[in-house]
This record gives C-alpha cells, structure tokens and sequence, in this order.
C-alpha cells in the first residue's frame, strides 16, 4: 500500500490530517521519551479518527457522564494512540507537556495507561486481552442498565480497540465466547490486523482465521482496509445496527508512514530514531515541528466532542423529568450505593444467627447472606464459573441473565474464571451494578491477573471462593488450596477473609461491600463449622481484621491465632492448656489486611505478649509478621491429598492436640 497522500475526498483529506496528528504526537513522544510503542498508534490512527470524529459520544466537560461510549485500549502498549486521542480533544488533565512527559515518573501519560491518573482512561490496560474481557463487563451492565431504565436513559456503546497479541492471549476466547452467548449487541471491537508481533511475523505463532473465530462465536464480523476511511465508517456503521457483538478486523500496516520501518516489528516496542521520524514528516505530510499541532487541525479535532456534549445535556434533561424515586434509584445506583437497607440487613442476620447457632459450612451461610442482600441491594449481580451450587453464590431469589434478556441478576459464566473476573472488572468500572461470582479458592489463579488488575484500578469486586483448605476433603490435591491464601494476602490493595462462622461471613460480606476501593476474596469452608459468638453484638468486630473470640481467664500466657475453619481448632486447644493450667486467649482473624490497619495498641490487645501460635490449613508463609521470631505455626508446606477431612486434618497435624504441643514448646512447658 502506498503511504503517500492520495487525492481524496475533502472529508477523506480532513481525517488524514487528523490522524496524522495522532501520529506525529506519538512518534514525537516516544522518540522523545527513548521508550515507548509507536507502531499501533501509527498503524491505528485512521480508524481511531473516524471514530472519534463520527461515532463516539464522549464529553471532555463531563468525563463521567454515564451514558457515554466507552472506548477501550486493550492493546495498552499503544498508549500513546489513546494520550493523543485525549489531548486532541480536549481532555485537560492530557496536556502537551503530559505528552512530552510520556513515561516519566510521576506523568499521567504512564507507559500503559493507568485509570485513575486522568479522566478519559477507561481502565488500566497492559496485560493483553484483558481488555477485551473488560469491556464484555462494561457491554454487559449497559445492557443491563438499559433493561432497567430504558434506551432513552441507556444507550451507549463499548468499543474495543486490541492487537494479535490480545486475541492469541487465551482470554480473548473466554470472553469472545461469553459476549457472543449473551448477544451483547453494543460491543464492537476494532482488531488492529497487521499480522506484526515482537518476534516478527504473527504467521511465527498463530494461522486462526480470526473472522472465522468470532463467527462462530455469535459475532458478526467484517473486514476492512484500516487506512481507507470511508470503509472504517461504513463498516462501524453497520456493527451500531447488529444485535450481536462485532468484530471489524482493519486490515492496517504497523508503523504506518515510517518509510524504511512500517509493516515491520521494528516498530513496535522502540522510537523510530530522528532520521526515520524526519522522513516520516514528509511521507505524511507533515511540515510540523515536533508536539505542534496546527490550529485548524486542532480545532477540528476539539469540534468532535459537540455531539457528544449535546447528547449528555439531552440526557440531562430526560435524568432531571425523571419522577423523584426514579431519579433517586438511578443515582443510587450509578454511586454505587448500598442502599437504606443495608445496614439493618446484616445485623438482622448477625441477630439471627446468634438466635440460630447454626453449624454450616461457610459457603452455606454465605448463601444465606446473599439471598437476604439481594432484597436489600436489588443491584447486586452475581455469579458463578460453572459452580452455582458449590459456591452458594445462586441463591433461590437469583434470576438468571439469558441470551439477549438483561433481565435477572445471575450470569452464568461457564468454566471461564479469567474472563469472569475482568468481566466483573468491567461491570464495576461502568458502573450500576455490584458485582460479584464464585469459584474455587484452588483456581484463583485461573482468574489472578483479572483480581490483580482490578485491584491496581481500586475497583469494588467480591471473589467468593469457596472449598477453601483440604476440609474440601475427596477431591484431592489438585483442588486443595495451599499456596493460594499466601500469594492473594501477597497482592496489594485485595482483602482477603476466611471468616470461621456464619456470623464473620456477614461480617465480611458488609466489609466487602463497603469497600469502594478495594477489591475482597471471601475465601469459605466446604465442611460445617460451628457458631463462635454466644450472643448478638452489634458493630462489626471482623471490620477490625482480628478479634479476641477468647479471653485469658488470668495472666495471659500466649495467644493462638487462627481463621476459617481452624478457630474452632484453636479454641479446643485452648481448653486443652487451661485444663494444665495454661492460659491462653484465641484470635480470630478474618482479614490480616484489615487488622495491620489498625493502631498498634489495638494489635498489641490481640496478638497479646510475645508467646503466639497460629494454626491455618495452609501455606504458613506469611504467618511470622503476626507471631513474631518466638512463635509457632502450625500449617502445610506440601500439597494435600483425597481422603475424608477427618482424615485429612490428623494426617497433616493441623489438630488441637498439635496446637496444644507448640504452645507447651514456645513456653518451654
């Protein structure tokens, strides 16, 4: 393909001019920076401009409006593309010294763009194919949103703009496959197809007919020349009318405009050099000097977010002729409240269970919270990876969400755990829902990256993840988490509970949900576990991370610290010492995250004098910050085994008679 300036059309000419723009801001940035991507923005800028310029609706003035397009860079490595799209537009916090300042300590233009540095970033993007499994959430809750309230108050599209890189990561599958099954119908997504990856040629790595892919999976797919504008607009035209999910595969040369470098991987991940930039400015046309954009270029580019800018005051006006409970509803749920009920939800629960006693396997009284929550916060959305039954995450007032039915607050999101946790990403970043889904504590790593990132974006996302320890019993080890407590309380910015009865699964479902910035694993038992508080106490002790379930009777002597299932071991052990005369008090702790949060003399209460042991059916790696370089822990350093938890728990030494022992050894008894 020719990369000198054709005659064209005026209109043709205008968005060349415009694209050029992105592509002399980003090659301009990275040379500058001696770091960066060039080659997709300079490949992408002829489709980024046609969308910007005639289909996104966005508003600079008001960057949270709800009902604007989302518009996604999965293939984050591309960041400059998005930077420049952000300043020529008009984006404030993306000024021309941001540009210049790409990749530098302390800038908003990161090396992959990071949502909370500047508005217009829809989401962290880097690690390739989560976007693509993001936006299928952000697709998901539009619809859903719309269901509720209507097309005139929710009507927005997702674009998605990803590389090879995205489709070949095995993500892309799950998530392609989920939004082809629900028939998310407003989700497009622009595959950059320029057959280029770091090694070379993607023909090194891959031959998926990738149009083929998406057709099977419920997608209407198209094929375009990714430098031809008039086909670009066509072609997203058409995906806006479809009520499946679309793929338009843009057929694009990487590095467009570079005259010795295009259409090879030496433009992907290194600046061009001077020389290559200097004939580049003339290949395009581009007289310019470097981070100079002509006004008439620029005050094109700005005019874009007038249509937008009208529609959001349209919307406006619709939200505000809303009647009172209505517009109060919408707004609750777009803040991402909790709701009136909360509150007396959980301590109506807390009541009951201290009423109750009951002796259930977390994951059960789990269940039971969920279902009363679901009256209370009807915007909760659930689900499960094939595991509805297992993880108690579907209770009986759940409604399942059916292809094409936004309808319902379940998805069932098949064995896919990767896609189903950035999916939940993306519900939380659009925003109207709250979502949460369960799978098993052993395959969090299935879903780790999606939990990691989700954590780095500060998004409220709930993991229950149930069959917590070898107490799952028969399924052996390859199902037994070990290592997986160790490497989640590992993660900055995640909770992580193992509450030990019915009233600390309250407990963490309330510190959970409350959580506005920090995504929570719930991390809950297969087996019954008995009641720990006699009587109803208000206030949430678990919101403390650790609590005394045990007073010392006198002096105290040492301190068992426990969580989950193995409190109840910790408090048999107790008993045993104070029959030998040993006092000793017993430490829930439901969340380490929340107790290293607290003052230090309220650790000091807790974690008493220097004499501790811990006890947990678990990695013990971790447990030394708490019991300090005189103390005991009790855990599993090996992989677990099929058998009985009765059996199991003896077999390993996780038993109170073990727990009694270490003590008697920390006190020299």
């Amino acid at each position: 393909m020719d990369t000198k300036v054709k005659q064209d059309t005026s209109k043709a000419r205008e968005l060349r001019e415009m694209a050029n723009a992105i592509r002399a801001l980003s090659m301009d940035a990275v040379q500058r920076a001696n770091s960066g991507h060039p080659g997709l923005p300079l490949g992408m800028a002829d489709v980024a401009s046609v969308l910007f310029a005639d289909f996104l609706d966005f508003d600079p003035v008001a960057p949270g409006w709800a009902d604007r397009d989302r518009f996604v860079l999965s293939a984050g490595h591309g960041s400059m593309l998005l930077y420049s799209l952000l300043h020529l537009t008009g984006y404030g916090e993306i000024t021309l010294d941001e540009i210049r300042n790409f990749r530098q300590l302390g800038a908003k233009t990161a090396g992959h763009p990071e949502y909370d540095l500047a508005a217009g970033i829809e989401m962290t993007t880097g690690p390739l194919g989560q976007g693509i499994a993001t936006a299928v959430g952000m697709a998901l809750a539009e619809r859903k949103l719309a269901g509720e309230f209507g097309d005139e108050l929710v009507d927005h599209y997702t674009y998605v703009l990803a590389g090879d890189g995205c489709l070949m990561e095995g993500i892309s599958h799950e998530a392609i496959d989920l939004a082809g099954h629900l028939r998310l119908g407003k989700l497009i997504l622009l595959f950059d197809d320029n057959g280029i990856s770091i090694d070379g040629p993607t023909s090194l790595a891959t031959s998926t007919n990738q149009l083929a892919r998406f057709e099977a999976a419920g997608w209407d797919v198209a094929y375009v020349d990714g430098h031809d504008s008039a086909a670009i607009g066509t072609a997203i035209a058409r995906a806006r009318k479809t009520n499946r999910p679309s793929l338009i595969a843009c057929k694009t040369i990487i590095g467009y405009g570079a005259p010795t470098k295009q259409g090879t991987a030496a433009t992907h991940g290194a600046p061009l050099g001077d020389e290559e930039i200097w004939h580049a400015r003339e290949v395009l046309d581009w007289p310019h000097p470097p981070f100079e954009i002509p006004d008439e270029i620029l005050a094109r580019w700005r005019a874009t977010a007038a249509r937008g800018a009208a529609r959001r005051q349209a919307w406006q006006a619709r939200v505000d002729a809303l009647p009172t409970a209505r517009r109060e509803l919408l707004g609750s749920m777009l803040g991402g409240d909790l709701g009136a009920e909360f509150d007396a939800t959980i301590e109506a629960l807390k009541r009951r269970f201290a009423d109750e006693q009951p002796k259930l396997a977390t994951r059960q009284s789990s269940q039971q919270v969920l279902e009363a929550l679901f009256d209370a916060v009807p915007w909760l959305l659930s689900g499960s990876a094939d595991l509805s039954g297992s993880n108690g995450t579907r209770p009986a007032n759940a409604v399942s969400i059916a292809p094409g039915e936004p309808a319902g607050n379940y998805v069932h999101y098949g064995v896919r755990e990767h896609a189903m946790a950035a999916t939940m990403n993306g519900v939380a970043l659009h925003g109207g829902y709250i979502p949460l889904a369960g799978t098993f504590l052993a395959f969090a790593d299935y879903g780790r990256p999606a939990i990691r990132l989700g954590a780095l974006m500060r998004q409220r996302v709930v993991h229950v993840m149930t069959h917590d320890s070898i107490g799952l019993g028969e399924d052996g080890p390859t199902h037994q988490p070990i290592e997986q407590l160790a490497s989640l309380r590992a993660m900055p910015n995640l909770r992580v509970f193992r509450p030990a009865d019915a009233t600390e699964v309250a407990e963490s479902w309330a510190c959970a949900l409350s959580a506005r910035e920090t995504p929570s694993v719930l991390c809950l038992t297969r087996q019954a576990v008995p009641a720990l508080r006699r009587r109803y106490r208000r206030g949430n002790l678990s919101a403390r991370g650790a609590y005394l379930v045990r007073e010392p009777q006198g002096k105290r002597q040492a301190t068992i610290l426990a969580t989950g299932s193995e409190v109840e071991i910790a408090l048999e052990a107790a008993d045993m010492l104070a029959r030998i005369g040993v006092d000793v008090a017993v430490a829930s702790m439901p969340c380490w995250e929340l107790f290293a949060q607290q003052s230090p003399e309220y650790r000091r209460i807790v974690l008493g004098n220097r004499y501790r042991v811990a006890v947990e059916a678990a990695s013990p790696l971790g447990w030394e910050r708490w019991v300090g370089d005189r103390g005991g822990i009790i855990g599993i350093d090996e992989f677990g085994a099929s058998g009985k938890a009765t059996d199991l728990y003896p077999h390993f030494g996780i038993t109170a008679l073990a727990v009694r022992d270490e003590v008697r050894r920390i006190l020299q008894l």
